[in-house]
Formats: structure tokens, sequence, C-alpha cells
């Protein structure tokens, strides 16, 4: 049923799991509630995460993360690369690739490889995004703006929808390339994800109670008289020194700012430019685990902007390989 592609040194199997495989295997419930509860873990001292591995590679529009940690009493710590290779698509070739390894908290023998091949990266992002909008929107929201049309903005319009099944919404989807837009409407509506095309940015953002930003821009996209109040925003793109999709002027209008990790995000998240300017410190910002366990932290009123600046954390990765590393008996 599956191949096992050598023994450890003292005997053990060492699991490896392909791309089929892991995505039979996954459960998008049982995943969201595990990376649910593993931010909550960062946040009060549950989890041990090194600071984030990154390697540019500009000059193929490309770049590598390696991310890796600990939830603490676990059998297991992973270990995951993730590439993103932005000019993929023009070759017929995915944007996101990568794998994770699972080794032995007791004695560090690699127990399992997961070949994922960026799966497992994208879902788990897509849900952590999905998890944050459903915390800081407020509860009448159903109008979305979804910036981008890649990979993430199909995985997070499909997470939002599978998160929050009883709310209806409106998806409306922008992206600079008018052709890529038309593609990307045209196939979500055939694979019955009802959804249009905004073809006008600003006017895009001014309707929006939602706005789910899905880029590896560089250059602010998202402007601060564009956004009403009562928006929320998940920012998911700038997960990489550089990376920019909203303007600071925003980011500091903004009445609840929500980092997954803060020194991450103030490091080289959406934050970070504001945080650069003087805009923003460290105490105007509050961690998306904290707001899980905390109602107060979260939105308060109906006409406050939130924003969920997500640079991605080691904890999603552990959780979204322990769902599959559990559900296939490994751990």
């Amino acid at each position: 049923m599956y191949k096992v592609d050598k023994k450890s040194k003292y005997g053990a199997d060492v699991r490896i799991l392909n791309r089929e495989e892991i995505v039979s295997l996954s459960d998008f419930n049982s995943m969201a509630e595990a990376i649910e509860r593993s931010y909550i873990a960062v946040s009060n001292g549950g989890a041990t995460i090194p600071p984030v591995g990154y390697l540019p590679l500009a000059q193929h529009n490309g770049d590598c993360h390696v991310k890796f940690g600990h939830l603490h009493g676990d059998s297991v710590f992973i270990v995951k690369i993730a590439t993103g290779f932005y000019g993929n698509a023009k070759l017929g070739l995915p944007t996101s690739n990568g794998m994770m390894v699972a080794l032995s908290a007791q004695t560090g023998e690699v127990v399992a490889i997961l070949q994922d091949e960026g799966f497992l990266t994208d879902l788990r992002t897509a849900i952590g995004a999905a998890i944050a909008t459903r915390k800081l929107a407020k509860p009448s929201a159903k109008n979305v703006l979804v910036v981008g049309a890649g990979i993430q903005a199909t995985q997070q319009i499909l997470a939002l929808k599978n998160l929050m099944p009883e709310r209806t919404f409106n998806f409306k989807v922008w992206a600079r390339s008018a052709e890529k837009l038309a593609k990307f409407v045209e196939e979500m509506n055939a694979a019955d994800c009802k959804l249009s095309q905004c073809t006008n940015l600003e006017l895009g953002c001014g309707e929006a109670e939602i706005i789910m930003t899905t880029t590896p821009s560089r250059t602010p996209i998202i402007m601060d008289e564009w956004v009403q109040t009562g928006t929320h925003i998940t920012a998911s793109g700038a997960d990489a020194p550089g990376k920019s999709e909203l303007d600071i002027s925003l980011i500091k209008r903004a009445h609840i700012l929500v980092a997954d990790k803060i020194d991450q995000c103030l490091d080289h998240g959406e934050f970070a430019n504001a945080n650069a300017a003087g805009l923003i410190s460290q105490n105007d910002c509050v961690e998306l685990g904290n707001v899980l366990a905390n109602k107060k932290l979260g939105r308060q009123t109906n006409d406050q902007i939130t924003i969920a600046d997500l640079t991605g954390l080691a904890s999603q990765d552990i959780a979204a390989a322990r769902t599959v590393l559990e559900a296939d008996g490994v751990v």
C-alpha cells in the first residue's frame, strides 16, 4: 500500500508519502481544528518556533522558505521546505512546491517524509486565512474581494466556504492580468464555485466587506482611501522581506492589527514597512493565537477596520503534517 525508502540506524521504518497519498489522507475539518490549536500554542508558549530560513532567488523570480518547530508534547517535530517560483505559470508548472520531514522528538530519527509538492503549505495557508477571517470579519460580512488569481486565490475561496458553510458569500476576484482573471473565473464557475470578475480594484475595495490578498507583490496595491469602515483584510502575500500588498497608511488607520506572530510580521510581514516607518510598533499588534483564545482582543464593533497579517508559521505545518500522519497511523 505504501513504500518504505529505508530503515533508520535503529531499525525504524521511514514512511514516505507522495502527494496523491497526502491528498487522500487530508481532512479539512481535522486540519482546521489542529491549525487553530497550533496558533494558540504559539501565543501561549506551547511551541518552539525558530526564525524562518529564507533564500531569495530573484534572478528566477523565486524564493525558498525553511520553517521548522515543535509543539510541546508531540512525539515528532517537523522541518518544512517550501518554494515559490512565480513565473512558473507561464511554463505550465505549479508556482509552489516543497516537502516536509517528520523526525522523532525523542531520538531525532526520521519518521516520515511527506513529498507533498507544496500541497500542505497551500492548504494550511488557506485554512489559516479562513480562520483569521472568520474570527475578525463582522458577522454580517458577505461581500468578499480576493486579490490575485493563483493557487492561494483558489484555496482561500474554498477554505472560506468550507469553514463557514452557513454563510453565502459573494466572491469577486481581481488580478493584474485580464486574461488570467477571465480564465480563473471561468474555471471556478465551472467547478460550481460562483464568483465574478473585478476589473477595477479601487471600486472593488470600496464594495468589499472582506478583502483577501494573495499576491507576491513588492509594492502596495490596496490603497488606504479605497477601504471602507468595517472592512476586514486578511493579507497572506507578504511572507518575505520586500513583499508588500497594503498601503502603510491603511495599516496605520486600522483599529485592530493581528499578526500570526508579532516579531515575524514586524520583521518581514505586511506590517514590516509600517513598523520601519514608525507608524506602528509591537504594542499596536496582537497575536492571532491570543485573539482566538480571547474574544475581547478581536473585533468589538462593526465599524472597525481589522487586518490580519499572515506570514505563515511552522506550527501550521506541524498541525497539517500531524493530521496526515495520524490518519495514516504513523503517529
